[in-house]
Order: C-alpha cells, then sequence, then structure tokens
C-alpha cells in the first residue's frame, strides 16, 4: 500500500465489512508478506506431503487401495498448484518461492517429517492429519483474500474426502485380525500428538496469529482449532475402536469440551527448526526432484514461446 490514510481506510473497511481483498486493490505491505509467508508454507506442505503417503503407492494392500493412494497423492499435487498460483497474483514467482524453500527460507508443516512405518499410517494420515487440515482450513475459505480463499473451497472439499477414506482404510483394520487392529492402534498412538502440533503454538506463544486475525487472514486462535479437532475426533476413535494415547483425555461437562494433554511444543519447534525424523530426507528428495524435472519445464517454457511467436506472427 502507497501509505495513505484513504487507502489504509479502504482496505479496512473491505475486511471489517467480511469483503475480500482482491490483486489490484491496495492492501498493506505487511498484509501482503503475510499472505506470501502463509500460501507459500501452505503450499510446500501440499507438495512435501506427497512423500510420505507416495511411499506406499507400490506396496498398498489391493489394487482398490493403490488406485485411491494415487488419486489422493494427485490431489496433493493440484493443492500446491492452487495455491502457488494464488501466491503468484501478490507479484512473486513461483520459481522463487521454491528457490526459498530448497534454501530453508521458508518451511513447511512440521507433520510431513514423520515416517509412514506401516500401511495404517495411511489411514492415520487421512483421518487425522487430513482431519486437522480441515478444521484448520475450512474457515480460509472465509479468508479475507480473495484468491486464497477461493483455493481453499475446492482444497477442502478433497481434504474432506481424504479424511473419509482415511477413516475408512482404519475401520476396514480394527474390524480385520487382532495384527491388523494392533497396527492401526500403533498410527494412531504415533500421529496423535504430531497432528495436535500441526496448528501451532499456543495462542500466548504465536507471533503471527494475532494480527492475522485482524486482517481477516484467520478466523480463530491455534488453542480453539486445536480443540475442535479433539473435539471431532475423540468420538471417531470410540467408532474405530482405538484409544487415544492420551489418559487424561476426558469429556467434560461443565465446559463442553473434551479435556486432552497438549502436545510437546518443543518437539514441533525442534523439528520446524530442521531436526525432525525426516527433515533431510524429505528435503533431499524434493531438491532431488526438481533438478531432475529441469527438462520439462524448459521444454515446456520452449514450447510456450514458440507458440506465442507463431500467434505474434499470425495476428
Amino acid at each position: 500500500m502507497a501509505g495513505t490514510d484513504e487507502q489504509e481506510a479502504a482496505f479496512y473497511a473491505i475486511v471489517d465489512s467480511d469483503g475480500r481483498i482482491e490483486p489490484r486493490d491496495a492492501m498493506p505491505e505487511a498484509y501482503r508478506k503475510t499472505l506470501i509467508r502463509q500460501m507459500a508454507q501452505h503450499a510446500h506442505s501440499e507438495i512435501i506431503g506427497m512423500q510420505p503417503e507416495g511411499n506406499w503407492i507400490s506396496r498398498a494392500p489391493s489394487l482398490r487401495r493403490k488406485a485411491i493412494l494415487l488419486a489422493k497423492v494427485q490431489d496433493e499435487a493440484g493443492h500446491g498448484l492452487y495455491l502457488y498460483a494464488a501466491a503468484e497474483t501478490l507479484g512473486v514467482s513461483r520459481d522463487h518461492l521454491l528457490e526459498l524453500l530448497h534454501t530453508h527460507q521458508q518451511k513447511y508443516s512440521s507433520i510431513f517429517n514423520y515416517p509412514t512405518l506401516t500401511w495404517a499410517d495411511v489411514g492415520a494420515i487421512g483421518w487425522l492429519v487430513d482431519g486437522a487440515a480441515i478444521t484448520n482450513q475450512v474457515p480460509l475459505t472465509r479468508c479475507s483474500y480473495g484468491p486464497y480463499a477461493r483455493a481453499m473451497v475446492r482444497i477442502c472439499k478433497e481434504e474432506s474426502f481424504h479424511q473419509r477414506q482415511g477413516f475408512e482404510a482404519l475401520l476396514t483394520l480394527t474390524r480385520g485380525s487382532a495384527r491388523q487392529k494392533a497396527m492401526a492402534q500403533d498410527a494412531l498412538d504415533r500421529w496423535w500428538y504430531p497432528s495436535l502440533a500441526m496448528f501451532g503454538p499456543p495462542d500466548r506463544e504465536s507471533t503471527h496469529s494475532d494480527q492475522s486475525m485482524r486482517w481477516g487472514i484467520k478466523r480463530f486462535g491455534n488453542d480453539e482449532l486445536r480443540q475442535r479437532f479433539v473435539d471431532m475426533t475423540a468420538p471417531q476413535a470410540d467408532v474405530l475402536g482405538l484409544t487415544i494415547p492420551d489418559p487424561d483425555l476426558r469429556w467434560n461437562d461443565e465446559r463442553g469440551h473434551y479435556d486432552f494433554t497438549q502436545p510437546d511444543f518443543d518437539e514441533l519447534f525442534r523439528v520446524i527448526s530442521g531436526d525432525g525424523p525426516c527433515n533431510r530426507q524429505r528435503m533431499e528428495h524434493r531438491v532431488a526432484a526438481h533438478t531432475e524435472g529441469a527438462w520439462v519445464r524448459e521444454a515446456a517454457a520452449a514450447y510456450a514461446a514458440k507458440r506465442a511467436k507463431r500467434a505474434e506472427a499470425a495476428a
């Protein structure tokens, strides 16, 4: 934003009336930078998030399960595309954002730095990780920035399907043999607290939440969203016949919510800073894939340039 009082007033008038800021509208530079950071981190998370489940495509237990998983991983690639495209409306290039990711100047969600050890982990990711994503992302369909909000509408519809698919995969395991049920319980034990940590640090320690809520980028604080996720997921665990690994988890009639143990936020910050089980592996794979795909990008760019030249000549 150029900095005039009139432009700032116009910006807040749109935000306060639950309107949408569009790319050509005047906006505070801090708002623009926050959106770029958030959308980039979201996009990075989608493409990095393809790795843990993609690891099981060749080992899926049936052709049906393989087809479902292939479709899901493809969806995640599409989500990254939508989000990078939304970020580009703010004047930043996708190549630049990927460079920031590859040089560790931008982050992605901590959850994708944990290993997928068994097939049950694929179900747990769908049920828990995508369930947490839905809880966090549905409010983003009302984000004050129009391109981000519109991208999130389709993403949330697909994530909702992914969550149901993960729940169904775990339900099949829990209705199977004792060994299969034990596999599902082990996956829940390992993914529960990292999923809770996905919502970020407590509001009192968050450096961005208050300002993002004032701008209408976020609608709810981290603590409220984490509580919503627990309230949604605890009854589902009962349906699965699985036990959430929290001895203090119980319904509180007075609060109208479940009481639960908070995740280890020190671990969250360690993983975000690069000290997770699979941080190095994830980034090495991402950079290698980007490097090996350079010829595809170059060929596509050359073809587009050739078509543009022909069109110009024809005109």
